[in-house]
């Protein structure tokens, strides 16, 4: 199987895309903070599935890479509530796309959880 064709990946790379298009909205002075953050967080989550999925030989690489996705996750959750805050973005627009940051970390969750079914070797540990 192909890391594109996990749910996880699919859904992060969409988030992420929706929130490079609604970025583009951002005041100009926000250029080289908020928006280059949550730009950055988001596509570092699908671009690191890809990379998790590719350790899966490694039960313990595959989890650990998929924890540093769950955390980039969280960050980018954390730059949502800023764009709302700051009035960047609307209550609609905020509480779907963390509604949606939210489904992807429990998928990712699911696959620390469950390594063995995204093809983990258990022979191989670390």
């Amino acid at each position: 199987m192909d890391f594109r064709e996990l749910l996880a990946y699919q859904k992060a790379f969409q988030l992420a895309m929706k929130i490079f298009n609604i970025s583009k909205s951002f005041p100009i002075e926000e250029k080289y903070s908020l928006t280059d953050q949550i730009r950055r967080s988001s596509r570092s989550v699908c671009a690191n599935i890809a990379e998790a999925y590719r350790k899966r030989r490694y039960t313990n690489h595959f989890i650990s890479k998929l924890t540093d996705r769950d955390a980039e996750n969280s960050e980018t959750n954390v730059w949502l509530e800023f764009a709302y805050i700051c009035e960047y973005i609307s209550k609609a627009d905020y509480t779907n796309l963390t509604e949606q940051n939210i489904e992807i970390g429990k998928l990712i969750n699911y696959m620390i959880n469950n390594p063995d079914k995204f093809g983990c070797n258990s022979k191989y540990k670390s």
